[in-house]
């Protein structure tokens, strides 16, 4: 296995963000996405992307092994300070540094855009991702009971932050 490098995510990698994503849909209440995405959208979420809210990609040898984006917490301005965090890695490639590496360049990235806190909403079942965010720093905030379902149950979600 070659070594990963992260770079700013582009169009072009749509497809290999696609098929990342629709793994984690189809199978784990780690998204509360419930359709797999089609190229289309992820498309049209490119379009979102800017220096306040980018997307990066983690690659090695030439492919996308993982991402991760700030995107808007909510729309009302109150709250222009304020990013969540998404990261998602390849099954096969999980446990070698990529999702920290991906969020440690997104922290980076929030603090150079003028953000003043990060949210990361995690599944209570997503016990890895909860972890890795609160290994670089993310502090648990509270959580919220059955707000989501997915597999004909209801899950509960953990509220991390991070005040940069």
């Amino acid at each position: 296995m070659g070594s990963f490098f992260l770079r700013s995510a582009t169009k072009a990698d749509a497809p290999a963000i696609v098929e990342i994503l629709n793994h984690y849909v189809g199978s784990t209440t780690s998204t509360f996405i419930m359709e797999p995405q089609a190229l289309d959208e992820r498309l049209a979420w490119f379009d979102e992307r800017s220096d306040s809210h980018p997307a990066i990609a983690a690659e090695i040898d030439g492919n996308v092994v993982g991402w991760g984006a700030l995107s808007k917490h909510n729309p009302r301005g109150g709250y222009r300070h304020t990013a969540d965090v998404s990261v998602y890695v390849r099954p096969a490639r999980h446990r070698r540094g990529i999702g920290r590496a991906i969020v440690t360049e997104l922290i980076a990235r929030a603090r150079a855009a003028g953000h003043h806190a990060l949210i990361a909403q995690c599944c209570t079942e997503s016990r890895g991702s909860i972890a890795l965010h609160e290994s670089l720093g993310f502090q648990r905030v509270g959580e919220m009971r059955e707000v989501g379902r997915k597999f004909d149950r209801w899950l509960d979600v953990t509220f991390l932050q991070l005040i940069l």
